[in-house]
């Protein structure tokens, strides 16, 4: 069953495991030193997180090292382009409105 890679990043605890293997491999006991919770709740993490194809695995000797899947983060970036653009909007209109403001004081 694939997962909603939004679903996904709506959890706080998988943004910053994201966080942590944009950086770097890491294990899942690597991981769980960061959080306050078990080893366990950090695999569920992966797991949810791996079946979003939004991080791999890589098996090295015994261990096994998650690494983020940087085309998948492309797809939330291109959805949330296009309210980039709409924010922009809105901070030049509001630039704009100071700007007004200002000069009227002046």
């Amino acid at each position: 069953m694939r997962r909603d890679i939004f679903q996904a990043v709506a959890d706080p605890t998988r943004r910053a495991i994201i966080a942590l293997i944009a950086v770097q491999a890491m294990t899942p006991n690597a991981l769980a030193t960061h959080f306050a919770s078990t080893r366990q709740a950090v695999s569920k993490h992966l797991r949810i997180l791996t079946e979003c194809d939004l991080v791999k695995t890589e098996q090295q000797g015994r261990e096994i090292y998650y690494t983020l899947q940087i085309e998948k983060m492309k797809a939330i970036d291109e959805w949330l382009a296009q309210f980039r653009k709409i924010w922009e909007g809105r901070f030049e209109q509001l630039d704009h409105l100071l700007s007004t403001i200002k000069n009227k004081k002046s």
